[in-house]
């Protein structure tokens, strides 16, 4: 039997790594995709296929996407999209250029990807996209508001995904994860420091005291965190099971903000979530 064929973004490290190494094991077919050709190459060296994309280059989507169909004849039975990247600051210190970068990689490119991936399991009559998005596309927190809105626009973009696509044998999950161990604090530096002019900052001594020692600061594990591993299980119930659900919490910060979030007023809300 053809083994299922599953097309992960952000396969460098963290979430999208583990879950390639955990699907093949299950007998999946996994195209492991990464945004650097250096990281590519190291993951081709264990064993996977291994095509380069870029969210942020519409080229690279393209072709991964060619690549791909070319290698099975056509068939892709799953998308995990699932890299992206923060831009810690304050909303009030966000350049329109800011935002701009990070909406292509963290929305526009996985809409791209996802348009590009239809067409194909269209033609097969069943397919399952599982779109890795967050406890912060539920709840906004200050700091964040680069990264939650792409979360937020994600959610209600994979929503509208879900409903349109009812009863073409295509499914549409969300997994929203809290705390996992990953390098997004380590990848969100670069961004930081092109983007975000502190030091002229209305608050920058926030900045200073706030901000900056959590970024750049020896790593100290989260209150709540889980390993990447945590992700991946509810990954295999949306790509497995014969019938995925369209929402999977992980870790408990996510499903004690999901229930606030249902229950309490904004203002209260607020104030639970500026407590930390």
């Amino acid at each position: 039997m053809d083994k299922r064929v599953l097309l992960i973004t952000g396969c460098s490290s963290g979430i999208g790594h583990d879950a390639a190494r955990t699907l093949r094991d299950r007998g999946w077919r996994i195209f492991a995709t990464c945004r650097k050709e250096e990281d590519c190459d190291r993951l081709r060296a264990e064993g996977f296929e291994a095509p380069r994309l870029d969210y942020a280059d519409e080229a690279s989507i393209a072709q991964a996407v060619a690549e791909v169909a070319e290698a099975t004849g056509g068939r892709i039975d799953a998308l995990f999209n699932n890299g992206a990247f923060a831009c810690p600051g304050l909303v009030e210190d966000l350049p329109r250029g800011a935002l701009r970068e990070i909406f292509e990689a963290n929305v526009f490119g996985w809409h791209d990807l996802t348009r590009q991936v239809i067409p194909l399991m269209r033609a097969r009559g069943q397919g399952r996209i599982v779109q890795c998005s967050s406890v912060l596309g539920l709840v906004a927190i200050g700091w964040r508001g680069a990264y939650v809105s792409t979360k937020f626009a994600l959610e209600g973009l994979s929503d509208a995904l879900r409903i349109e696509m009812r009863g073409t044998g295509i499914s549409v999950s969300l997994i929203e994860p809290g705390p996992v161990t990953t390098k997004i604090r380590e990848n969100a530096r670069a961004p930081f420091e092109r983007w975000i002019d502190w030091e002229r900052a209305a608050r920058s001594e926030e900045y200073r005291t706030k901000l900056r020692p959590r970024l750049y600061g020896d790593y100290s594990q989260d209150r709540f965190e889980l390993p990447p591993a945590a992700v991946t299980a509810r990954l295999i119930h949306a790509l497995e099971a014969q019938h995925p659900k369209a929402r999977y919490y992980v870790t408990t910060p996510t499903y004690l903000m999901g229930a606030l979030r249902r229950v309490l007023p904004t203002r209260a809300l607020d104030w639970v979530i500026s407590k930390g």
